[in-house]
């Protein structure tokens, strides 16, 4: 009766094991996680221009190209280390890139920009993290592709990082398609 006892619990335990060692094993990618915006239009906003003081609607720019959306921060560290990144895009690739300004200090981002380079076609406010609630961002960098329909095809949470670079230009090019 002991032994019957004792069998049950070590085949939870063991079952409980082969579950956690599986989950550490597979292949996971943590930046690729699913968006309910894949697939769909772009968001329809208005915001306000961080270096001219303009106010950009989305109905008006996106539909007609290929466009990055990479929200970021000074704030943030992998937000710095991505930028050489998203310099090299822009020039290498001549790719429009919407950057939006993820509840920052306009006159920081001003300064950042001015000694890192500026890559952004566009730099959009977010003071008050309205338009990441929209596109359903929840950490920084996130960056999206928007197609030249208007539809957004891939989400890449985390920095753009010389180790995703060229799997980042696939989805590019794939998105173009």
């Amino acid at each position: 009766m002991k032994k019957k006892i004792l069998i049950i619990p070590s085949i939870i335990f063991f079952f409980i094991l082969f579950v956690f060692f599986y989950l550490i094993i597979i292949d996971r990618n943590p930046s690729e996680l699913p968006s309910a915006l894949i697939n769909k239009k772009a968001p329809i906003f208005k915001a306000r221009t961080l270096l001219d003081d303009n106010i950009f609607v989305s109905e008006q720019e996106f539909g007609h190209e290929t466009i990055i959306v990479n929200f970021f921060a000074t704030w943030c560290k992998p937000c710095l280390d991505e930028h050489v990144h998203l310099m090299r895009l822009a020039k290498e690739k001549n790719l429009r890139i919407v950057g939006i300004n993820y509840k920052d200090n306009p006159k920081k981002t001003i300064k950042w920009l001015k000694e890192l380079g500026n890559p952004y076609s566009n730099v959009l406010i977010d003071s008050d993290a309205r338009l990441g609630i929209e596109w359903g961002v929840y950490g920084m960098p996130e960056t999206f592709i928007v197609n030249s329909k208007g539809t957004i095809k891939y989400r890449l949470v985390g920095p753009i990082t010389q180790r995703n670079y060229n799997a980042f230009n696939i989805k590019i090019k794939e998105s173009e398609q």
